[in-house]
């Protein structure tokens, strides 16, 4: 039986059926799906949406890593707290800790620098350049040879493409291969922490919460782009003056309602919703595993550390915030292939494929396409098995950074235009950045702790997974203790000039000779394993060349069958600019459990408890005392409309319940994914109403497969956000330079 339902579902969702709210859109398709914005209440049209130099697609931005969005002709930008995370980081010491208290500059003159290595990115255009990477490659070639011909001619169009070096430009692959686009961006370099509320606010709930609902999180933070007063961009100066973008969203005071439809604009990371169902099996029964047990064991060595020094707390607090929430993300893919058959759901699509491809003897090189994807895919999985404990092995960040900079050492050697991607010219700047970044990201006691940890996980797997350029130049034995490899390496730190930024940087220039000739123990290890890391670059090089054939023709037969029934694709996120559209709704999380679509203050007050439940008593005493005007929302919230499956087994209807607070939270049927935290979130006039920065426990498997029936995203209502500024923290500032605008009476 369970089958059978699975098998009816399929068409729906194997052709990515568009009504179901799915789908991470590129801007340029948003025409095509003019009938579905209209029924949702957009009133701004797809083409003007598609326009990246209009309303509202040009006020959104991206930090590299989240997504956000500028809210004032001064450049002031928001983005979520946890996005801003680093940048707090950075600017607070054991002494003066800024995530635990907040921060908020009354003036421009106490902004403060974000750090060496954040930039803000301006999609300014994205130009189909398939024929010029792809589209002149002979069909015999590949492996590493096809893999080196498309990114000599991914390079060579950046280069052309930046000819001014106020821009960065990539060359990004589509629907996996089968298309690959030219994205030209804006690249601010001064970026400056403006506004951040304390972490009892920003993540309140912690990781207890986090993925949870309900959710009484305020997520957000300001942030302002910098320039020189030539209006381009430049390193940091004191003399420098804030961006003046083309435009800044318009903000909407009052919120949006159940029901409303809402547009989502950002840059989600990575979704796999085209693979085939044997690639969730290696997911669920090896990879995912396998990564719960090495993050698991990452988090508690910083967390015993943290409890220790205030020094490393402080230092660590972005990355162990970073793993908590991989880790809990895993872990809730793993539980939602238990509760939902997604290999089945996989299978039957692939099913589905073939027999409509069986059916057209003109689609048979579609078969042939899928049967040598299968081959591929075990080559893949292999590779990563038998590599995996190595990866993690040489994960301290001194021989990390030793790593680079040898290989920086052998790229420099070479003309600019064979560099690999990440050691040209255009990429020193940042990779000094990230050496200097280090300073305020490191400490000694928990690296070789953290790194020792790996080791011995490494060095307790079966022997074929050992490797010997490794082993040698760390003098490895098998089953070696994390205790025992403590003292073995603990001395390497002493003796290597890579704790000092100075020392770091002046590796920069030099010579592969002079690496060679080192005694500093880190680069002995970096040197001794240069050949062993370039050879399992070429298998994964060669990996990939073949994927570059087989993936984009499975593509094809993918789009051939949606085209064959009036329907388009979106490609699988991929970390650019998309669009997104849905409704604001809550949802049957389980029988019997409605979760509605707004949470409160009044709510997060009883809520309130020890850590990381430990509302700040300013917000309690403003809204018992009713300083709420103008944010406090009071309606009648009805619960959704009874589900496909309610209709036909019957559910307990849920009451209408009475909301009057100030909304917090709320939950929208829009297609998210990581690297959208920060998406703004416009209502139908394109006017920012909320921050996108989670999804509910029930939606992580959405990476893999988007069920409308559960599937929600979690914002930051932006009521919340103003009533804070305005009532709580001060922020007048701020508010003063936003265009904050009301719905019509």
């Amino acid at each position: 039986m369970k089958y059978t339902l699975i098998g009816l579902a399929v068409a729906a969702v194997f052709s990515q059926h568009v009504l179901a709210d799915e789908g991470q859109w590129q801007p340029h398709q948003l025409p095509q799906l003019q009938k579905q914005l209209t029924e949702k209440g957009i009133e701004i049209s797809g083409e003007q949406l598609a326009d990246l130099n209009q309303y509202p697609m040009n006020a959104i931005v991206s930090l590299g890593y989240c997504s956000a969005s500028f809210v004032s002709p001064k450049g002031l930008v928001v983005t979520n707290h946890h996005c801003a995370y680093g940048m707090i980081q950075n600017n607070s010491t054991k002494d003066d800790n800024l995530i635990e208290k907040g921060f908020l500059a009354k003036s421009l003159d106490k902004e403060l620098p974000a750090g060496p290595q954040e930039r803000l990115y301006i999609t300014e255009s994205v130009t189909d350049v398939t024929a010029q990477v792809s589209g002149n490659l002979a069909a015999e070639l590949t492996g590493s040879a096809r893999f080196d011909a498309i990114e000599a001619n991914r390079k060579a169009l950046i280069k052309e493409c930046e000819t001014d070096e106020n821009y960065r430009c990539s060359v990004v692959s589509f629907h996996h291969g089968m298309e690959y686009f030219l994205i030209k961006q804006l690249m601010i370099q001064d970026v400056r922490l403006v506004y951040a509320p304390p972490e009892s606010v920003g993540n309140y709930g912690g990781d207890i919460d986090n993925f949870e609902y309900p959710r009484h999180t305020g997520d957000y933070s300001f942030i302002r782009a910098y320039v020189g007063k030539d209006g381009k961009p430049a390193p940091y100066s004191e003399d420098n003056v804030p961006y003046e973008p083309k435009s800044f969203l318009k903000i909407n005071a009052d919120g949006v309602k159940k029901g409303d439809g809402i547009l989502l604009a950002g840059y989600p990371g990575r979704t796999s919703r085209y693979r085939l169902a044997n690639e969730i099996q290696f997911a669920a029964d090896w990879q995912y595993p396998a990564m719960v047990k090495t993050y698991t064991q990452i988090i508690n060595t910083i967390d015993a550390l943290s409890a220790e020094n205030p020094d490393i707390k402080v230092k660590y607090a972005s990355r162990v915030k970073s793993y908590n929430n991989r880790m809990k993300k895993l872990q809730g893919l793993l539980d939602g292939f238990k509760v939902t058959d997604i290999h089945a759901i996989k299978q039957a699509q692939e099913d589905a494929l073939l027999a409509w491809i069986a059916a057209n003897p003109e689609h048979q090189h579609f078969k042939t396409a899928i049967d040598g994807l299968r081959v591929q895919l075990e080559k893949e999985h292999a590779f990563t098995r038998q590599n995996y404990y190595f990866a993690f092995a040489r994960s301290s960040d001194l021989l990390t950074t030793a790593m680079r900079l040898y290989r920086l050492s052998v790229e420099n050697q070479k003309p600019d235009s064979e560099r690999k991607i990440g050691y040209q010219e255009r990429d020193l700047k940042m990779f000094a950045a990230r050496l200097t970044r280090m300073d305020k990201s490191f400490h000694p006691t928990m690296d070789v702790t953290m790194w020792a940890e790996q080791l011995a996980e490494y060095l307790a797997q079966p022997e074929q997974t050992r490797v010997a350029a490794l082993d040698n130049a760390l003098e490895l034995e098998a089953n070696q203790s994390k205790e025992t490899l403590i003292t073995k390496l603990s001395p390497m730190y002493g003796k290597t000039s890579l704790t000092t930024n100075e020392g770091r940087l002046a590796w920069m220039e030099k010579t592969p000779e002079e690496f060679q000739s080192s005694d500093d123990p880190f680069i002995k290890v970096a040197v001794a394993l240069f050949d062993t890391s370039m050879q399992l670059e070429k298998q994964e090089k060669d990996l990939e060349g073949a994927m570059s054939v087989v993936r984009p023709a499975y593509m094809n037969a993918i789009i051939a069958y949606n085209k064959s029934q009036g329907k388009p694709v979106y490609p699988d996120a991929n970390s650019t600019l998309r669009i997104t559209y849905g409704s604001v709704d809550g949802y049957e999380a389980k029988d019997g459990v409605y979760k509605t679509p707004f949470t409160s203050v009044r709510g997060l007050i009883a809520k309130k408890g020890p850590f990381p439940f430990n509302a700040p008593e300013d917000i309690v005493s403003a809204y018992q005392e009713g300083k709420t005007a103008g944010y406090f929302y009071n309606t009648l919230e009805r619960p959704a409309a009874q589900s496909f499956a309610c209709k036909i087994f019957g559910c307990e209807v849920a009451k209408p319940t009475q909301f009057n607070s100030v909304p917090v939270n709320f939950l929208s049927s829009a297609d998210t994914t990581g690297g959208n935290s920060g998406s703004a979130v416009m209502n139908g006039k394109g006017e920012l109403v909320g921050l996108n920065f989670d999804s509910t426990y029930e939606s992580i498997t959405k990476d893999w497969y988007f069920n409308p029936e559960i599937t929600r995203a979690i914002h930051v209502d932006i009521r919340y956000v103003l009533w804070l500024m305005e009532h709580v923290h001060g922020a007048q500032n701020l508010l003063s330079e936003m265009d904050i605008v009301h719905d019509a009476k």
